[in-house]
């Protein structure tokens, strides 16, 4: 991941990627985004409770 970014008024978190895909996810809550930041692994964090788990949509 290259870029994370949260607003945590309307709970939306963006994800850019190395490749310079950015996705947009909701509703991430505070606790989970969190967790994702402090996470040993960014990658395993977001494969594990991310991925696949929160509604997103592509932006770039």
């Amino acid at each position: 991941m290259a870029a994370i970014g949260y607003d945590p008024d309307a709970q939306v978190m963006e994800v850019e990627f190395v490749s310079g895909a950015v996705y947009r996810y909701a509703p991430v809550s505070g606790a989970l985004y969190a967790r994702f930041r402090t996470a040993s692994s960014l990658g395993q964090f977001f494969d594990a409770y991310i991925r696949d788990v929160v509604p997103f949509t592509r932006l770039v």
